[in-house]
């Protein structure tokens, strides 16, 4: 073991290693109760989705420490468990099934760029300030789900939205929960997410807004709902215009969403040398393979955690960090149980306050310069005003060529940027018919 993984190499031991994924485990383990209420507005099974998400988890957080060696673990991703739900399910009118199948599929392409090694050409080709934009727009799409899920924020007719009754037990549970997830994020804890969403379920049980579980552990759920749901479409769907962009959007997010995951999470564990990242391509590969095996458990796309680093600031150095964390949630798919005390007011904080970590990346954009400000604002700000992922990206990469053109800025946009503009505004001609 210490062999394979390298442990005195890299200065660190089983023991320290174990920590560090429990830790990781922790800090990401509001994705099993997450993740099943958000599909399930998509009219999935609850309780399949809990098992595929946790052995998606595990699977893919075992390659990554198996193959590329890194402390990075893997679940389904947030975002991206939105814009199947909402976006393509909700909003496309595809079923759960077909959107799926756009998730393999994706991640069957994902495979292969990396294998082929493109994937140095699409980073180049997207501008660094329209992928911080999308990842703050995710974040601010996610918390306006979480606002709305909690009775926080509700629809009225005269100002579209309005704040909600303040004074009704499932709110005021939902603000207690905002409240305490942010003091225990702020205080440091690294599973302050965790930590949260627990301690508001407890105080709604307590309080009775919750209502209690019927047990702690059981046996596990069935799998049979989701297992291989992703070949049950029809031609139809397969060939359509809309799985076409569901699967383009899928890649993106995915694509860029893991580059900075990976980036971010190597350097602060001191891997990367001279801005590079040492065995990209197994990292990569590891992460489109997990996004493969989530699909066909029946989960949207698997991808890397950026809660990876709440286990490397603990000591994980090496893919035995990853390894524990997968077999951590192997054990959590017998908890099942407690998945019924995890309502929209509990997870309300989760979503709120990962949003708010995701729209940090609004800090990288030079707002300075109007031909930059003013696609990747609406960008973001698209996604939650329009409750559309795909569009927020659609506009914000219209926008960008032509405010780049007229500020006399042309060749600095790379031609795939110019394709991109033609596909979008083919994609927003076909949805206005």
């Amino acid at each position: 073991m210490d062999r394979f993984f390298g442990l005195t190499e890299q200065g660190t031991n089983v023991k320290r290693e174990a920590i560090a994924g429990l830790t990781t485990f922790l800090a990401m383990a509001y994705i099993l109760a997450v993740n099943p209420m958000i599909l399930g507005d998509a009219g999935m099974d609850q309780t399949a989705v809990f098992v595929a998400t946790a052995l998606a988890a595990m699977i893919g957080s075992i390659i990554m420490g198996l193959v590329a060696n890194y402390p990075i673990a893997q679940a389904p991703g947030m975002g991206l468990n939105a814009f199947f739900a909402y976006t393509v399910v909700l909003g496309m009118g595809m079923s759960w099934q077909a959107a799926l199948f756009a998730v393999f599929v994706s991640s069957l392409i994902f495979l292969l760029i990396t294998v082929f090694k493109i994937r140095e050409i699409i980073i180049n080709a997207i501008p660094a300030e329209l992928k911080h934009a999308a990842a703050a727009g995710i974040g601010l799409f996610i918390a306006f789900i979480g606002l709305k899920n909690a009775g926080i924020i509700v629809a009225d007719e005269a100002t579209f939205v309005a704040l909600g009754d303040l004074t009704s037990g499932p709110v005021l549970l939902a603000v207690f929960g905002v409240v305490i997830t942010a003091i225990f994020v702020v205080r440091g804890f690294k599973a302050g997410v965790f930590y949260g969403l627990a301690l508001t379920a407890i105080v709604g049980i307590i309080t009775g807004v919750v209502a209690r579980p019927e047990g702690i552990v059981a046996s596990a759920p069935s799998l049979a709902p989701t297992f291989l749901a992703a070949f049950d479409v029809s031609t139809a769907e397969i060939f359509s215009a809309s799985m076409a962009v569901a699967i383009l959007t899928f890649l993106f997010v995915t694509f860029f969403d893991t580059a900075g995951t990976l980036f971010a999470v190597a350097n602060q564990a001191g891997f990367v040398k001279d801005n590079k990242l040492p065995r990209a391509g197994k990292a990569l590969f590891s992460d489109a393979s997990g996004g493969v095996v989530g699909s066909l458990l029946g989960t949207s796309t698997t991808t890397s955690y950026i809660e990876s680093s709440s286990g490397v600031a603990v000591g994980g150095k090496t893919g035995l960090t990853a390894v524990f964390t997968g077999l951590l949630f192997l054990v959590a798919i017998f908890f099942s149980p407690l998945l019924a005390v995890i309502t929209g007011q509990v997870t309300a904080a989760a979503l709120i306050i990962v949003g708010v970590m995701m729209a940090t990346s609004l800090r990288f954009i030079d707002w300075t310069r109007m031909e930059i400000a003013i696609p990747t604002f609406v960008t973001f700000i698209a996604m939650p005003l329009t409750y559309s992922i795909a569009n927020g990206i659609a506009l914000g990469f219209i926008l960008y060529p032509i405010t780049m053109v007229v500020s006399g800025n042309a060749k600095k946009v790379h031609p795939i940027m110019y394709i991109l503009f033609v596909i979008f505004v083919l994609y927003f001609a076909f949805l206005s018919h």
